[in-house]
């Protein structure tokens, strides 16, 4: 039999014989950092891994101008003192199941490897609607949204910035087409502490793209030439596509002030007994996990909405 080592790979999930498992801290971390690596945003955020499902998180930090004169033989009773805060964070338990009929794993292209390459394809979905549900997640979303069922989960880190981070309006800047001015605006009401070269730009990969055809119909009309630097960085801040931001959005943080927490307690976990197993000749899988996306300072963030539809 296979050790849960041995089942949790970077190249795939190997289920073959195993009926159930909870894997150890140090392989359920192994599972969450492939999940980190598969999408262009996972791997930028910082991801916390805790042993408890509620908690906080500690944060320190210090004030600026603290330099003081220096007077022989004087202490003028000034002492610097660190800042301290907390995030308090509740994963939210979340699940994926499937099934796969005995017959499909018998008559495939894939022959004896079907298996495990289902798993694996399942495992980066967990990844790519994780980070979907930290951008995207809304509790209060109604129940008339098709998407209901998965946005409810929790609130993401779009929901949570609108509530207290800086957010730029341009519907009533040019109909919130694409401009310039959209970065600079954005720039502006970042407080100058935070714009230390850690700084990105996230926005859909088509948001992208309409940035792009917007400096090169400039350049075209004007007859000269446009480097790779302006239309990957503008305002000298490097693009970060992220295929799960909504195209009326652009969000302007250092990726590592959004935070995805989450505890050890991944199960993966395979049935191929019990009646409908035996009735229906299948074989039935899910991955338990939980997580709960944060920011560590909203003060640091920028969102720019309502931009013109693409």
């Amino acid at each position: 039999m296979k050790s849960n080592y041995d089942i949790i790979s970077k190249a795939a999930i190997s289920t073959g014989n195993v009926t159930s498992g909870l894997l150890n801290p140090g392989q359920a971390k192994q599972f969450l950092q492939m999940t980190f690596e598969a999408t262009p945003l996972g791997g930028l955020v910082r991801n916390v891994i805790r042993p408890e499902k509620i908690g906080e998180i500690d944060k320190i930090g210090i004030a600026s101008r603290m330099l003081r004169k220096k007077v022989e033989n004087t202490d003028d009773g000034f002492r610097a003192v660190p800042t301290f805060g907390k995030i308090e964070y509740t994963t939210t338990a979340v699940r994926l199941p499937w099934e796969i009929t005995e017959e499909a794993l018998r008559e495939n292209i894939e022959g004896e490897n079907f298996e495990d390459v289902v798993v694996s394809l399942m495992t980066k979905q967990v990844a790519v609607d994780k980070e979907d549900l930290c951008l995207n997640g809304d509790e209060a979303i109604t129940e008339s949204d098709d998407d209901y069922d998965f946005l409810k989960i929790n609130n993401g880190w779009v929901k949570q910035i609108a509530a207290g981070g800086h957010v730029l309006d341009r519907a009533d800047e040019n109909d919130g087409k694409m401009s310039v001015d959209v970065f600079y605006d954005a720039l502006k009401q970042m407080p100058n502490k935070y714009n230390n070269g850690n700084l990105r730009w996230l926005m859909s990969p088509r948001r992208k793209q309409d940035w792009d055809k917007y400096l090169l119909d400039r350049v075209i009309a004007a007859g000269g030439g446009i480097t790779d630097a302006i239309m990957n960085s503008p305002a000298s801040v490097p693009v970060v596509a992220v295929p799960a931001l909504a195209d009326d959005k652009i969000i302007l943080t250092d990726p590592q002030n959004l935070v995805a927490v989450h505890s050890y307690s991944v199960k993966i976990r395979k049935s191929t007994e019990g009646e409908k197993a035996i009735m229906q000749d299948k074989r039935f899988y899910v991955i338990h996990f939980d997580f709960d996306p944060v920011i560590e300072e909203p003060d640091a963030v920028v969102m720019v909405k309502e931009l013109a539809a693409l």
